[in-house]
């Protein structure tokens, strides 16, 4: 076994995951959310608490398909769900469902916010040092290359874009805005060389310190608390995954930032159709791209969302390891049968 080898079989996949359309869940979200709203009415975030936050296109099927064509060598994957399991999903040793209640404390209740529940990424038993965390949405496209994402220093992309550099959280202002006044807040006032740069982090694959995660937690548990108290996206309470843990990383000199503009589709844009014609064509050549569900609250059988399961068909025909193959044929979830594939 070569180095490189080694050295891949430490990074394991970490995603969270939602069925948005089963109906349990869905009467679960309702009461919690109507709680929620008459002690926190001022306080959901913009988008906060929309049908597309929760949809499933049959994202994480083809992310998984992605990840076993461009990263064959990764380590375990672990899937973070409400009680939920994928119809799809194959029973294998390679693969981990983790359900909220055995990572967060069980006086939580149910939690409705993807910035709660990833604050506890690097408490899964067994999750290696290095690992990479992505939303099902973000995949991998084209073949990774482990040093160019852990070498020497993670690598973290920013978007090339400025936004706002307000001093206070805004209640109107998009999560990742929110997450950027947090972080600059924070870190100011901690560390007195640090100086702020008013840019989003794209939505990109991930890579991770566990060890790094334990260490911002001993130093700032009040920002994990805060946290760790919402029910909902709060606008008062952003999460700090997507920027502050890697503002930090590449403060204290352990990822270094990248600034980049990725393919980052949005699915209710006008030009979302021209988007996906240039996935179509640069596949392969993308180290990653996201396919962000901005649809809202569109009818399943929109056909912007149906565009989606479409192209990631056309771009990942093969089933990967981690489907269900039966003797004869597969059916995937948009009904289309394939050839029986035994390995």
């Amino acid at each position: 076994m070569n180095d490189a080898r080694k050295i891949s079989e430490q990074i394991d996949i970490v995603y969270l995951w939602v069925d948005g359309s089963d109906p349990m869940w869905q009467i679960k979200r309702e009461q919690a959310y109507a709680s929620w709203i008459i002690e926190n009415p001022d306080e959901l975030a913009a988008h906060g608490n929309t049908a597309g936050r929760y949809r499933d296109n049959g994202e994480l099927l083809f992310n998984l398909r992605a990840l076993e064509k461009f990263f064959p060598d990764h380590g375990h994957v672990y899937i973070i769900s409400d009680g939920q399991t994928p119809s799809w999903l194959r029973s294998s040793e390679y693969i981990t469902i983790i359900d909220h209640r055995d990572l967060i404390p069980s006086t939580t209740g149910s939690v409705f916010d993807s910035g709660h529940i990833e604050s506890y990424l690097h408490h899964i038993p067994g999750l290696s040092e290095k690992f990479i965390y992505l939303n099902d949405d973000v995949f991998f496209g084209a073949k990774v290359d482990i040093d160019w994402w852990f070498g020497g220093c993670l690598r973290i992309f920013s978007e090339t874009k400025s936004i706002p550099d307000y001093e206070a959280l805004q209640p109107d202002e998009s999560a990742l805005v929110n997450a950027s006044i947090l972080s600059k807040a924070w870190l100011s006032q901690r560390y007195s060389t640090y100086s702020h740069v008013p840019r989003v982090y794209s939505h990109s694959p991930r890579p991770m310190l566990r060890s790094a995660m334990f260490a911002l937690e001993q130093i700032a548990p009040e920002l994990f608390e805060r946290v760790r108290s919402t029910t909902f996206r709060s606008w008062r309470s952003p999460a700090i995954v997507p920027d502050l843990v890697p503002r930090w990383m590449i403060h204290i000199g352990v990822a270094q930032q990248i600034v980049l503009d990725p393919l980052h589709i949005n699915t209710g844009d006008n030009n979302a159709k021209l988007q996906f014609d240039s996935l179509l064509t640069q596949f392969g050549e993308l180290p990653f791209f996201c396919i962000n569900d901005t649809c809202d609250d569109a009818p399943e059988n929109d056909f912007r969302l149906l565009r989606v399961v479409q192209t990631l068909k056309k771009l990942l025909p093969e089933p990967s390891k981690f489907e269900l193959l039966f003797r004869d044929s597969m059916t995937s979830p948009s009904g289309e049968c394939h050839a029986a594939r035994f390995s």
